[in-house]
């Protein structure tokens, strides 16, 4: 549950209509995952097609789960119904903050592999982790998590129009960061991940062999 909340995290909301109905709601690209995610938390809400713009290859897959008590359970996590500027980190037992970590990450993470000094010899490849966020407080929270690992060195850069922060790692704790979030021997670690990201550290680590 770990994953879905730092999933929820990044991507997820809470809505009320006028009636007092009360839902949270996922909307993600990956339809496999979104699946995943329903099974862990034992669902059979359906999962519903979003076109974007009504163009077909601007896909997206949502679920709206209706519980007053989950919403509430996330209210109590520090979640509001407009949580862009607001979210903080929540306080996630050591033991399960890899799986929100990687929750977070696959949901509003970006990691990059490539090459500088091209015109050397020797090619230097490197990696760049970045979480991203409107909360400034939320970031600040989240590397002061990671330091209790030994992942340090990040920097949290803010855009200039400021309505996204970004905290950014590079190759020797984006590794470490690697080795946190996809560790199985991690308590309560569900397999739950987006493939697409892990393969980036994969291809790295393939390099530098």
């Amino acid at each position: 549950m770990a994953y879905v909340l730092g999933f929820f995290a990044a991507d997820g909301c809470i809505t009320v209509h006028k009636n007092g109905g009360q839902f949270w709601c996922i909307q993600i690209n990956d339809f496999t995952l979104l699946k995943s995610i329903r099974e862990v938390i034992q669902s059979d809400h359906k999962i519903s097609v979003r076109l974007s713009n009504g163009r077909k290859r601007n896909i997206s897959y949502r679920m709206q789960v209706g519980s007053k008590e989950m919403c509430s359970d996330l209210r109590r996590l520090g979640f509001t119904e407009r949580k862009t500027k607001s979210l903080a980190i929540p306080n996630v037992p050591k033991k399960y903050l890899p799986n929100f970590v990687r929750g977070y990450f696959d949901g509003d993470g970006n990691i990059w592999c490539g090459e500088i000094h091209k015109e050397r010899k020797t090619t230097h490849w490197v990696l760049k982790l970045s979480f991203t966020s409107g909360s400034l407080d939320f970031l600040n929270g989240l590397k002061s998590r990671l330091d209790e690992f030994n992942i340090q060195g990040g920097c949290i850069y803010s855009a200039k129009d400021r309505e996204f922060c970004r905290l950014q790692y590079s190759t020797i704790n984006a590794l470490k960061l690697y080795n946190f979030m996809y560790n199985s021997k991690t308590k309560d670690f569900s397999g739950l991940f987006l493939n697409r990201k892990k393969k980036v550290f994969e291809n790295y680590i393939h390099l530098r062999l």
